[in-house]
């Protein structure tokens, strides 16, 4: 694909990460162009891979879920990578997991009701995937920032 962002792309993305829910024809009129044009751009920004989706969020606490964890997660070999990501896949409580650098071989951002939760889902769940070596877990007191990359 050979297409180019410009700044009139650039501020369609800032405009919907401010409000997703946005309409289409109320970022045009700001920008003075016309709704088909913004449409237009979506559809390009996507089948470019720009734009991924768009997503409804959550906040865990008001469904009681209570405890943010991180876990750094050490596999005993490095090529157990690929089937401990399928394995970890299958537990609904982990939102995000990286493959990093340094001490640990991924980790893990959970989210869990409470301590015992918690415990439970390390103990039967991640500690016994074949593979993993050991884990250290590190709880969330709070998150002060949250947000997207900025667009200039």
């Amino acid at each position: 694909m050979n297409y180019q962002i410009d700044n009139l792309d650039k501020e369609i993305l800032k405009a919907l990460m401010q409000d997703v829910q946005q309409p289409y024809t109320e970022i045009a009129k700001t920008l003075g162009v016309s709704g088909g044009t913004i449409h237009v751009r979506m559809r390009k920004l996507t089948e470019m891979g720009v734009v991924t989706g768009a997503e409804l969020k959550i906040d865990p606490m008001a469904l009681g879920y209570d405890i943010c964890a991180f876990i750094g997660v050490f596999l005993e070999k490095g090529s157990e990578y690929r089937e401990a990501v399928e394995q970890m896949r299958l537990v609904p409580e982990i939102v995000e997991l990286h493959y990093t650098t340094g001490s640990y071989s991924m980790f893990v951002k959970m989210i869990c009701r409470d301590t015992k939760h918690l415990r439970e889902v390390l103990n039967e769940k991640i500690q016994v995937l074949p593979g993993v070596q050991r884990t250290e877990t590190f709880i969330s007191l709070e998150e002060s920032i949250s947000r997207q990359i900025t667009i200039e």
